[in-house]
């Protein structure tokens, strides 16, 4: 009996880029460079491409001036700012590979990262919010032997920018002659399943192509002016926001360090956006606040949600109350560079909103049943795989953890169970892998868990995902005190702040004498989600539809 296989390939008659981030930019700098490029409302910045180009020479050959050889890691730490964008591209072009750090980051997350990856120069802001980077630093420091220089971009930049007068612009030509675009240029960590997070490494094939397709896929032209309130140093922010943006001659619109409603909503408008990014909360916090309906947004044409499941009604309202009636849905994840799937333009209203969209161009999907490895039928549910020129080289230094996600013939195994329908749109349907996603944000339970075992009271933690409106996941921790303990809630939340990311910390806790069990001794989440769902009331977020 034959079946139509859940497999599909992303054909395209555009090739893929064969190139380095620097030579597309430069390339772009020649078409468009009288066109804005960069503009970061918070800090007054604007730069045409010609003069983004001209800056991102200017840190190369500081880069260079401090020693950074082809290949050595260099940490960037700072919310979103220009310099970020600069840097980006600087890095690149003098062949270091970029070590993104999550500016929520706190000491012993900041300390794993410098020491795992090797980074021997770290930019860094002062702070963000209430915490002190350069306080964060120095304590770590002695534990990080490989790290060699720090630079404060609020007080060394314009040091970062002329200490390279003493290196020539030829010195910078051939090591940009050297540089292959199959070389590693980024790392990303991932929240870690096992405790600790991995070095997703990146290639200038992988994110440059990634972008590329993305802004072909919305259309993108010199005209576009994207709005970026997402993280730079995610995927969503410096791939699908800065390379989709550069590869086309756009402008990239910063509209503040971190996200804010109204920060993005003037945005929009003073600066005349085509297009807006954001998680599904963002969008909600922005068609929520009390000033939307001030705000012009008819400039908007098209934009992307993605980062979390994306509920149906959300994008609804966000097409017709803010009049991106072309906004798309991405579906991918940091290996993967990160788009594997996407709406396009022309798909049906429907379509658009209740999948992830078809295949990227030049990627291949294929759902498998994850116990047998076989391929299964349309529209049947299996762990979704991915092949193509966007999956990442490797995790750094951990072939072991490289070999379990990468298989023989090339497929990363995403973790997530789709289906796929007769013409070729994914549903997201749930998820293989203990993985809670707020917000956007990758939350690890087993990350959470480890941690929670570090207070001296705590004899076990569980940790789950359970639904909410405003982030799509809470994070929640089923905690069994060691005999005699008594614990408390305030007690714990203590324990986490300023030890583990603000969106790691359980937002619910439960204090339990046993867990839901298999006959096997197996603790059942699943079983403690529902109990959960049911005792908070719930029900009705848990029953959202999204894609």
């Amino acid at each position: 009996m034959s079946f139509a296989p859940s497999y599909v390939h992303g054909t395209s008659s555009t090739p893929l880029l064969g190139e380095t981030l620097g030579e597309n930019l430069r390339r772009t700098v020649e078409r468009h460079g009288d066109r804005e490029a960069l503009v970061s409302r918070s800090q007054g910045f604007r730069a045409t491409y010609r003069q983004l180009w001209e800056l991102t020479t200017q840190v190369a050959l500081g880069l260079l001036a401090l020693g950074v050889e082809k290949g050595d890691r260099v940490g960037l730490w700072s919310p979103n700012r220009f310099e970020w964008v600069v840097a980006q591209y600087a890095m690149a072009r003098v062949g270091a590979i970029l070590v993104n750090l999550n500016p929520a980051y706190k000491t012993s997350e900041l300390e794993y990262a410098l020491r795992q990856s090797g980074t021997s120069v770290l930019l860094l802001s002062r702070g963000f919010r209430q915490t002190d980077y350069r306080a964060m630093v120095e304590e770590v420091r002695p534990r990080c032997p490989e790290l060699r220089t720090s630079l404060v971009l609020d007080d060394d930049w314009e040091r970062l920018c002329t200490q390279g007068k003493s290196v020539s612009e030829r010195t910078l030509a051939e090591r940009e002659a050297s540089l292959q675009f199959d070389d590693p240029i980024n790392i990303q960590y991932t929240s870690g399943t096992t405790g600790f997070p991995k070095g997703a490494t990146l290639s200038h094939h992988n994110v440059l192509n990634n972008g590329f397709f993305i802004g072909e896929t919305l259309r993108y032209g010199a005209e576009d002016r994207v709005c970026i309130p997402v993280p730079f140093y995610h995927c969503f922010g410096m791939v699908i926001g800065n390379l989709a943006c550069t590869s086309h001659g756009a402008c990239m619109v910063i509209p503040a360090e971190a996200f804010e409603p109204l920060a993005v909503m003037e945005t929009v408008q003073a600066e005349r956006c085509t297009s807006l990014y954001g998680v599904p909360t963002m969008f909600i916090a922005e068609l929520d606040h009390p000033r939307f309906g001030e705000f012009d947004f008819s400039t908007l044409r098209t934009g992307v949600m993605a980062g979390s499941p994306c509920p149906v009604e959300v994008m609804k309202k966000v097409q017709a109350r803010m009049n991106m009636r072309e906004v798309t849905i991405c579906y991918g994840m940091t290996e993967t560079s990160p788009v594997s799937t996407q709406s396009f333009l022309d798909d049906p209203l429907d379509r658009r909103v209740s999948t992830v969209g078809r295949v990227h161009p030049h990627i291949e999907i294929k759902i498998i049943d994850a116990e047998t490895g076989a391929v299964v039928p349309r529209g049947s549910p299996g762990e979704l795989c991915t092949r193509g020129y966007s999956v990442m080289l490797g995790y750094w230094s951990n072939p072991e953890a490289t070999q379990g996600a990468i298989d023989k013939a090339g497929w990363m195994h995403t973790g997530d169970l789709a289906t796929l329908d007769a013409e070729g749109y994914v549903k997201i349907v749930g998820r293989i892998k203990d993985m809670i996603i707020r917000g956007g944000e990758n939350v690890y339970p087993r990350e959470v868990e480890e941690f929670l075992h570090t207070h001296p009271g705590v004899s076990e933690a569980q940790v789950i995902g359970v639904p909410s409106e405003k982030y799509g996941e809470e994070v929640m921790a089923w905690v069994r005190a060691k005999p005699g303990v008594t614990l408390a809630e305030a007690e714990l939340v203590a324990f986490c702040t300023g030890r583990i990311s603000t969106f790691k910390i359980p937002r619910y806790w439960k204090f339990v004498e046993e867990f839901p069990m298999t006959v096997t001794g197996k603790v059942q989440k699943f079983r403690m989600r529902e109990l959960s769902v049911a005792e908070l009331g719930l029900q009705g977020v848990a029953g959202i539809q999204t894609a």
